[in-house]
């Protein structure tokens, strides 16, 4: 059966006034360019009942794996949580706690300790590390090499060793913002600090070893096997969750900077855990203040547009990383493909101009089985990714209001499952209700600011 079309018509579409006057390089440009589409549409209410619009293809050499979780490992998801250090966050708001909890199961750590307090010298992280072998290596970034390690009691570790180079301010200052923001936080969904070594030249972070490689490689496929739709849910809800914390739970509010797929490490049970928080800066606390002055720092594709332009930073560019990262995980497509024709080069404006020609099921990545309660999920997330990367930030969901909905959406897509024979999760209670006034979001609010006119007839 098609899937019924939506006229671009009923999205009241019109030209903005507002023009960008800043000259940026080709990487700066992508995000301001961005920061002219905007989207969002009349709320819908109930489940979508039409069938995919079509079957795409063959799958190519990946095959789609159901990984089902137990109510265990998703009964943390909007409790109120233990916390395992005095310096994790408590409950501003008195509705929702999103913490830590005083269990080890994502990690390889064999006790509790407060993050960053194990003390290691040069000679025992060169021994984990087989004297930092490149047959231990398991990344590379702007930072340095990480290493996976194996402690003499058998904890297996990342060794993030930075680059010696004793000239460059920038990686020292980094290096000292992820100790600051990882000793302070402990969530589930956050790679945990175990120490550091700073001495002479050398600046090591040691942090849990997360198994299961990168959200990226897994959309890419590297590991042999592609993600299903319910496991992708569950990650951007584990994600939302780390995110919310860092706004809403901690001592001081934290503004990651950096919320990208790369970003995001998985466990062998396919829970996220966000890491790299060098770019990450403490919000500000003072009455009246709303963002942070601040030299512009992140990944092309990933970048608020209002950021780039004002240098205002503010815990809703996290939130357009985040609204970014939720079409690449819907697509499988990196915000930038650099090798595709020009009207697909940038995903988030391609997966625009399909949500509003009434074809959203086709941006769906190629590796996903089609069916209604698929093209529920695409329609709905794609609807909140254009909510959280709206060009203006004023417009954009607080993470909190984000993982509610991705919650339902999760809800109503396993309700769509069970309905239709094809089996389901058990579900947990609902979340409270968010006390912030983004929860009454109206979609035709956000579609009147559009500014799609001018590339969606390319």
């Amino acid at each position: 059966m098609d899937t019924p079309r939506r006229s671009p018509s009923r999205f009241g579409l019109h030209k903005s006034s507002s023009k960008t006057t800043t000259e940026v390089s080709d990487a700066s440009q992508v995000s301001m360019y961005q920061s002219q589409t905007d989207v969002s549409e009349k709320k819908r209410h109930g489940l979508l009942s039409s069938a995919a619009r079509g079957v795409v293809g063959v799958l190519g050499t990946c095959f789609v794996v159901s990984l089902k979780k137990t109510k265990e490992e998703d009964a943390y998801a909007f409790k109120e949580i233990s916390i395992s250090s005095t310096s994790a966050g408590t409950d501003r708001s008195g509705t929702l706690s999103i913490g830590s909890r005083k269990s080890n199961s994502y990690g390889n750590s064999k006790e509790l300790r407060k993050p960053g307090t194990m003390t290691f010298t040069m000679g025992e992280l060169s021994k984990a590390t087989g004297n930092f072998s490149p047959n231990n290596k398991i990344g590379q970034g702007g930072f340095g090499t990480v290493y996976k390690g194996k402690l003499k009691d058998g904890t297996l570790v990342a060794i993030k060793r930075a680059k010696k180079n004793i000239y460059d301010k920038h990686l020292s200052i980094e290096f000292q913002s992820e100790i600051q923001t990882l000793s302070s936080v402990e969530h589930l969904n956050l790679v945990r600090l175990l120490g550091y070594l700073e001495h002479e030249q050398e600046r090591i972070l040691v942090v849990e070893y997360v198994p299961n490689g990168t959200l990226r490689e897994h959309l890419d496929c590297l590991h042999g096997v592609a993600l299903d739709l319910a496991t992708r849910l569950d990650i951007a809800i584990d994600v939302a969750h780390a995110v919310t914390y860092l706004h809403m739970y901690t001592e001081q509010p934290i503004i990651h900077r950096d919320i990208k797929s790369s970003n995001i490490l998985l466990t062998e049970n396919f829970r996220a855990k966000v890491a790299d928080f060098g770019f990450s800066r403490l919000a500000p606390t003072d009455i009246g203040a709303t963002h942070v002055s601040t030299q512009v720092k992140g990944t092309a594709g990933y970048l608020d547009p209002e950021y780039l332009k004002t240098y205002q930073l503010t815990h809703k560019s996290d939130v357009y990383s985040f609204g970014v990262l939720l079409v690449e995980m819907i697509t499988g497509r990196r915000p930038i493909e650099q090798k595709r024709e020009l009207r697909e080069r940038i995903t988030l404006r391609w997966a625009l101009k399909k949500f509003l020609e009434g074809d959203a099921i086709l941006s769906l990545d190629p590796k996903i089985n089609r069916s209604p309660a698929a093209n529920l999920v695409v329609e709905k997330v794609l609807e909140l990714a254009f909510q959280c990367s709206a060009p203006a930030r004023q417009d954009r969901p607080s993470m909190k209001r984000t993982a509610e909905i991705l919650w339902n959406i999760r809800k109503d897509y396993r309700e769509l499952l069970e309905a239709n024979g094809e089996g389901g999760q058990p579900l947990l209670p609902p979340p409270e209700k968010a006390m912030e006034e983004e929860s009454s979001f109206d979609m035709r609010e956000v579609i009147d600011k559009i500014e799609a006119l001018r590339f969606l007839n390319n």
